[in-house]
C-alpha cells in the first residue's frame, strides 16, 4: 500500500477535501484524477487527523494532518504493446523518450490501449509504480504535443523527479507556432489559471479562489503578419498552461482545437524541445533536446 502524509498549510483557507487532494496530486505530479480521489474518500482511505472522512465535500482546515492510503491493485486492463518508441537515453533509473504527436501518454477510463504507458511496458522490464495506473509516468505531455518526456524506472528516481518538478527546478523549453504577429520580442505572462467555469474540461485565466498562480516566459523567434514562432519556458506547471496563456494574449497555438482553431495546422503546433534536470542517482545536471518536427520546418518554409 502506498501512503502519503500531508499537512494543510497554516496560510490555507478552508476548502473541500477532494479539492485539496487534487491540488496535492497536481503539485506533486501524482496523476490522480478527482474522481479517483473522491472514490478513495468514500472508501474510507483518507484520514483527516485520525478520523476517516467519507464525504468529498468535507472542509479541511489549516494545520490538519491528512493521510492518504492508496490500496495495491492489479491492473488487469493494462497490457504491453509493441509500439515503436524513440528512446533518446536510458540507464537503470530513467529513460528519455522523444514522444510523437498523437500518442496519449497514459491510460484513462475507456482508453487503456495504444498509449505511451503500453509502449513503455513492452520496452522496459521495470517501471516505477508510485501510481500503478500510470507506471513510469512522472509528468505528461498533451496527446498532440510532441517532444522530450522523462520516464522513471524505479520509485526513488520517480519521487526525486517529482520533487524537482514540484520545486520548479527542472528546466523545460518548448517551441510553438502561434496565430498572428506577436508584438514583443520577449515577455512574461503572469496570469492565474483554473478550471473554466462553464467548460469543465477546459482551463482558463481567472481570479477566483480556485485559480492558481501561473507564469510563462516567451521569446519570439520569427514573426509574420499571420503567424509567429515562439520559444516558451514555463515557470509553473499548470494544466494546459502554455495553451491557455497564449490564447489569453490573443495568440493561440495553431491547430489547438480547444483554445484556438483546429484547421490552421496539421496538428497542435507545440513541441517540447528541451529538458534539463539533476539526475536522481548521480546528482549531476543532465539535459536532452529534440529537433524541431518536420511539419514545423515545412510550414515555416512554405509560409515564410
Amino acid at each position: 500500500m502506498q501512503e502519503y502524509n500531508v499537512t494543510v498549510s497554516i496560510e490555507s483557507e478552508p476548502k473541500r477535501l477532494d479539492a485539496f487532494l487534487m491540488e496535492f496530486s497536481e503539485e506533486n505530479k501524482l496523476g490522480f484524477s478527482r474522481t479517483f480521489l473522491q472514490n478513495l474518500i468514500r472508501q474510507k482511505a483518507v484520514l483527516v487527523g485520525k478520523t476517516a472522512v467519507t464525504k468529498p465535500n468535507h472542509k479541511v482546515k489549516p494545520g490538519q494532518e491528512i493521510l492518504i492510503s492508496i490500496p495495491e491493485k492489479k491492473i488487469q486492463s493494462l497490457k504491453a504493446e509493441n509500439i515503436p518508441l524513440k528512446v533518446v537515453y536510458e540507464d537503470d533509473d530513467l529513460a528519455i523518450i522523444d514522444k510523437p504527436a498523437g500518442l496519449v501518454v497514459h491510460p484513462a477510463p475507456g482508453n487503456y490501449e495504444h498509449t505511451l504507458v503500453n509502449a513503455l511496458m513492452h520496452r522496459f522490464k521495470k517501471l516505477s509504480d508510485i501510481n500503478p495506473d500510470r507506471p513510469g509516468i512522472v509528468h505528461r505531455l498533451d496527446k498532440e504535443t510532441s517532444g522530450i518526456i522523462v520516464v522513471a524506472k524505479n520509485n526513488p528516481a520517480h519521487l526525486n523527479l517529482v520533487k524537482q518538478f514540484a520545486d520548479h527546478s527542472i528546466k523545460r523549453i518548448y517551441v510553438a507556432l502561434v496565430k498572428g504577429k506577436v508584438e514583443y520580442n520577449e515577455n512574461i505572462i503572469e496570469m492565474p489559471i483554473g478550471r473554466h467555469p462553464l467548460k469543465r474540461e477546459s482551463m482558463s485565466v481567472g481570479f477566483t479562489k480556485s485559480t492558481r498562480y501561473a507564469k510563462t516566459y516567451y521569446r519570439t523567434l520569427k514573426r509574420t503578419p499571420l503567424w509567429s514562432l515562439v520559444e516558451l519556458k514555463p515557470f509553473t506547471g499548470r494544466t494546459h498552461q502554455l495553451r491557455v496563456h497564449l490564447a489569453y494574449i490573443g495568440h493561440p497555438i495553431l491547430g489547438d482545437s480547444k483554445y484556438g482553431k483546429q484547421n490552421e495546422f496539421v496538428r497542435m503546433a507545440l513541441h517540447a524541445r528541451y529538458l534539463g534536470f539533476i539526475h536522481p542517482a548521480t546528482g549531476k545536471f543532465v539535459e536532452f533536446e529534440s529537433q524541431m518536427p518536420k511539419e514545423f520546418s515545412e510550414f515555416i518554409e512554405s509560409k515564410g
